[in-house]
């Protein structure tokens, strides 16, 4: 059995966990990011890792990528009838999920403690984790001022243009034990293709995250979340040009350098891998793009061919 360690954010994460999560010879642990989570109508919503849990669970709306299948929108049609603001589209079995988080939130409960009761109730047989328990809130500047990521992202539609990031709280928030454990003790650390500005950063920036993964016996191997300068979702491409960064593979290779030793990138990208191992990271090219179940697990089990052979040229 290999001991597997994911740093995900929602969707991307949530296709690679699935893909991981699907062999057998896997024991999977997920870090999850909790950087995007808020407050709406009351109620903690924590949508990267609702979607992580929605989509090992099979609950997932496979159209959208996240939310649940077969959803109703009652709830928000009475707050929208009672003039309440409803960009934040949750839905009724949603609505159930965050009425339970809260409730334990109030009662004093720990946010990593109660992701693993819903991850159990929901029959997930692999780890989620957190990986703090303190509150991380991603901040978007942009021309009109700060933003919530929820605001940038659902709201806003990614339209504004993305001056600056920021984590609010990430200064004071501290790694969870159950993160250092599934570092200390993973055979491969694997980083999703997820958005690295605002679903991995505000993981590694954790106070004892990076020295975690570094000191960690475990190899790294990162997976674009680019291919051929696009994302197949979200706004990653944009926010990276706009924030200094190259907005290619080569541009998520050097946010990880000094952590990942090899990058998998789409066979599209091919003529950048030299410029990824003059950073002193192993390019990997095949076809990274995951829009069925047989292709999350193809990528998973070439990224567990990688990691045996990267253990044969150790020895």
């Amino acid at each position: 059995m290999i001991r597997v360690t994911l740093i995900a954010g929602g969707v991307g994460g949530a296709k690679m966990a699935e893909g991981l999560a699907a062999l057998d010879n896997v024991e999977l642990s997920i870090i999850g990011n909790v950087a995007d989570d808020a407050q709406f109508h009351g109620l903690w919503v924590s949508p990267d890792i609702d979607t992580m849990l929605y989509t090992l669970s099979g609950r997932i709306n496979r159209e959208q990528g996240w939310g649940v299948a077969d959803e109703g929108q009652r709830a928000l049609n009475v707050l929208e009838e009672l003039g309440a603001p409803v960009w934040m589209f949750l839905g009724d079995k949603d609505f159930g999920l965050h009425i339970y988080r809260t409730e334990r939130l109030n009662n004093g409960d720990k946010p990593s403690a109660i992701t693993h009761d819903i991850a159990t109730a929901f029959g997930i047989k692999s780890s989620i984790l957190l990986p703090t328990d303190d509150t991380i809130q991603t901040q978007i500047r942009t021309s009109d001022g700060w933003i919530s990521f929820q605001e940038y992202f659902v709201r806003e539609r990614c339209a504004p243009k993305v001056l600056e990031i920021k984590y609010d709280g990430i200064e004071t928030a501290r790694i969870t034990d159950a993160s250092i454990d599934a570092l200390k003790n993973a055979d491969l650390i694997v980083i999703a293709p997820s958005n690295p500005l605002v679903s991995i950063l505000p993981i590694l920036n954790i106070e004892g995250m990076r020295e975690a993964i570094i000191s960690a016996p475990a190899p790294v191997i990162g997976v674009s979340p680019i291919i051929a300068g696009k994302v197949v979702k979200g706004p990653a491409d944009k926010m990276l040009s706009s924030t200094g960064h190259r907005a290619d593979c080569v541009g998520v290779a050097n946010i990880y350098k000094g952590l990942a030793q090899h990058f998998v990138i789409d066979d599209q990208d091919g003529a950048l891998a030299g410029e990824i191992a003059s950073l002193g990271i192993q390019p990997h090219t095949t076809d990274i793009l995951m829009p069925d179940a047989s292709n999350k697990m193809r990528l998973a089990t070439e990224i567990l061919t990688l990691f045996e052979a990267s253990k044969g040229r150790a020895a």
